[in-house]
């Protein structure tokens, strides 16, 4: 009974959708109170109905019934509990139903948080948010239904893929949704601000905390996602490049660009037409990450493996709100006044070549993505690879001038700057990082000098964010009690910010350590053989045979000992999960600051050895790859801080009057 609970629940959700499509919009455009205030109930009904039916499916899986298909597919009854919560979301169906459900929820809150929002604009952002939430629904009761019933019910289920069993991945998905359906409700301001034809301080102020929280959910869903690649897979990666990894990463690309212009527009008045834009596109590419991971166009770990007539249903969702958008943007962005005019020395210039790179960036990730599956289409078949060293030959090269711009930027006064002035400030700073990296080289005695370059950029970062917030407050200029006055004092945002580019340094470090100086040996092994790597003396034990609650795994031992001395045992596994029929591979990390003694076994390639019980083992040492996690709190934490600053928990005041130039709302 429970499953036809959920599945009513989510015709009823789509009954809310449709109204709040339709009657808040034409209230807005009526001047009529009541259909306006329709959109907030109708915001409320769809949250609950959909959470009614994320529950149905969430406690078909607890309790294992295996009448509905979706359980069967994906679950079975020996799973742990955790993995069997998590396997709600691990498929198609399960997943559009919590992307759905974030969509809504995204709504709702706007219907209630948003008081200060003017009556007109929130109703038109509810309706443009519901027409998302149609769409979706449809989709899903009409294509990808998750109550779908199998009769007769097997006695049990196929289980989840084991990949996904892990701690880690079980987050991975809903921190990534909530990134990517955050922008949502920042891409459904931008369309009816471009309806109501009118894009202010006051609009910006609305949008931007929307936009950092989506953009705090999808850092922090990409980074889960890369420690959970780099510990799980077994390869001692953290990034690949693959393309679902890429579509998930442009958003946040194109998110950080909308970022900073939302702050250009709040503070100066500028990059309307850049803001509204970059909301369009950032979501547009979440809607595309959306199509190539459930069209069946790829086969990876992070796809979901369906039939591509579900591809051809999103495919026309994503041209209607891409075409339909981009097309109303067309019309209207002419008409947008310019705003606060600056010169080429200025804060506001920095952050549009902050933006071109980023874009420019998106399109070297999209055009690697994409191209592939485009060549293979016009040739019938013929597969084409593109990889990391397109990726790391494009992207980074673009990255690096982004980066030192960023040391600089904070700086830069708004308006107009005295670049003079500012090299001035940064010069022993500069010198600091030449000193460092000079280090860098003497210690790592080799190496590509793009990696030497990259940790020169990085310091300098650091130093320089370091550098700025210390001349906010005055630091050892005035008595350390003003200095502490000063930084209480000082808005949250501007905190935030400051530990957000210093996390993208320390990140930096990571990135770049874990690459150029990685050390790695793929040797055959059998018990006594010892294998020497970045100083360390490692001997294989053996592997014995273990249990799990759903596996069965053979775990090697392997003993680390560094100038004679015992460092630690690790003790890496391959997991074989009979019902799944698959196997993975569980690493073993030894983990400190400096770096990551990282060890996982397979069987044999080859009969012959396989004969002599010798095993595949993978051992590697990557400095400082810790960082990079580390790097991403920071990121995230900063946001957090900016999100909290009281300017944005307050909002900003009502528009009270029309500017002159603004064009009439339909």
């Amino acid at each position: 009974m429970t499953p036809e609970i959920g599945h009513f629940a989510l015709a009823l959700a789509l009954a809310f959708a449709l109204v709040q499509s339709i009657l808040p919009i034409l209230g807005a455009a009526r001047g009529n109170a009541l259909w306006m205030q329709s959109g907030r109930w109708s915001a409320l009904g769809q949250v609950v109905f959909v959470a009614v039916a994320f529950g149905a499916l969430m406690q078909a899986f607890v309790v294992s019934d295996f009448t509905v298909r979706n359980v069967v597919e994906n679950s079975h009854s020996l799973k742990p509990l955790l993995f069997k919560i998590a396997g709600t979301w691990g498929s198609h169906e399960g997943s559009l139903l919590l992307w759905v459900l974030i969509l809504t929820v995204f709504g709702a809150g706007v219907s209630v948080f948003g008081s200060n929002i003017p009556d007109a604009l929130k109703a038109r952002t509810l309706s443009v948010q519901a027409w998302i939430s149609v769409g979706f629904l449809t989709f899903m009761l009409f294509t990808s239904n998750p109550f779908e019933r199998v009769f007769p019910p097997p006695p049990d289920g196929q289980d989840l893929n084991p990949l996904l069993q892990d701690v880690g991945l079980a987050m991975h998905p809903p921190l990534l949704y909530f990134g990517y359906v955050g922008f949502s409700i920042v891409f459904s301001f931008a369309v009816a601000a471009l309806i109501e034809g009118r894009v202010d301080v006051a609009w910006a102020r609305w949008v931007r905390p929307w936009t950092l929280a989506a953009w705090m959910s999808l850092t922090a869903g990409i980074a889960l996602g890369s420690w959970w690649a780099y510990y799980e897979l077994g390869w001692g990666g953290w990034w690949f490049w693959d393309p679902v990894e890429n579509v998930s990463f442009m958003p946040w690309l194109m998110g950080t660009a909308l970022l900073h212009s939302a702050i250009v527009t709040e503070k100066r008045d500028a990059f309307k037409s850049w803001t509204i834009l970059l909301a369009i596109l950032t979501f547009s590419l979440s809607l595309l990450g959306t199509f190539v991971v459930r069209s069946g166009l790829l086969t990876s770990v992070h796809a979901f493996a369906v039939d591509p007539e579900r591809g051809l249903y999103i495919l026309g969702l994503l041209a209607l709100s891409i075409g339909g958008s981009l097309a109303l943007f067309a019309w209207r962005a002419p008409a947008m006044e310019g705003g606060g005019l600056f010169r080429p020395i200025s804060r506001e210039a920095g952050l549009l070549l902050n933006n071109m790179i980023l874009a420019a960036a998106t399109g070297v990730v999209l055009f690697g993505t994409l191209y592939p599956l485009f060549y293979e289409a016009m040739t019938g078949g013929e597969k084409l690879s593109v990889g990391p060293p397109f990726f790391n030959a494009a992207f980074i090269p673009m990255m690096l001038p982004l980066v030192f711009v960023m040391g600089i930027g904070p700086l830069l006064s708004w308006k107009r700057a005295d670049l003079a002035g500012v090299l001035q400030r940064v010069k022993f700073v500069a010198v600091l990082a030449v000193i460092a990296t000079l280090a860098v080289w003497y210690l790592t005695q080799g190496g590509p000098v793009l990696g030497y370059l990259s940790i020169l950029i990085a310091v300098w970062l650091f130093l320089a964010t370091l550098r700025e917030w210390a001349l906010r407050i005055r630091l050892f200029d005035v008595p350390f009690a003003d200095s502490r006055r000063r930084a209480r004092n000082l808005p949250r945002s501007a905190h935030g910010m400051t530990l957000a580019h210093a996390g993208l340094a320390v990140a930096m470090f990571g990135f770049i350590g874990s690459s150029v100086w990685k050390s790695e040996e793929i040797v055959f092994v059998t018990p006594g053989t010892d294998i020497a790597i970045a100083g360390f003396d490692v001997t294989f034990d053996g592997v014995e045979r273990v249990r799990g609650p759903n596996y069965v795994a053979d775990r090697g031992t392997l003993t680390v000992r560094r100038d004679g001395a015992f460092v630690t045992t690790l003790y890496p596994e391959r997991r074989n999960y009979p019902v799944a029929q698959s196997t993975t591979t569980e690493s073993a990390i030894r983990s400190t600051m400096a770096g990551d003694l990282y060890a996982s076994i397979s069987g044999p390639a080859a009969e012959d050895v396989a004969s002599s019980g010798a095993w595949t083992l993978r051992i590697l040492y990557e400095p400082p790859v810790n960082f990079i996690w580390i790097g991403s709190a920071m990121l995230i934490l900063g946001g957090g801080l900016s999100l909290s600053d009281r300017r944005l928990r307050i909002g900003a005041p009502r528009r009270k009057a029309a500017d002159p130039g603004a064009v009439p709302a339909e």
